[in-house]
């Protein structure tokens, strides 16, 4: 090992080239959050934890999960009105 080296001519820079259309963040997020998305990967026999997340993101941005979530609304409150009437007849 060198007692000096010579830094004069080094980049900085990611070793790694990033991936077009991906940016690389610092986030925090809750452990259960992250454990739940682990064990669908480990269930499922691979596949990577963060493309689940990525994934289950850009599914609630399209609305798809809001969608559900409404319908399921709506269902329930026909399901009333219609025990409501059974028992006011």
């Amino acid at each position: 090992m060198k007692r000096q080296y010579d830094f004069s001519k080094a980049r900085r820079g990611p070793l790694v080239p990033s991936t077009p259309g991906k940016t690389r963040i610092t986030i925090r997020l809750d452990n259960d959050v992250i454990e739940h998305f682990q064990e669908i990967v480990d269930r499922t026999g691979g596949g990577n934890y963060q493309t689940l997340i990525n994934d289950a993101l850009r599914e609630f941005i399209r609305g798809a999960r809001l969608e559900k979530v409404v319908r399921e609304a709506v269902r329930q409150e026909v399901k009333a009105a219609r025990e409501a009437l059974v028992h006011a007849s």
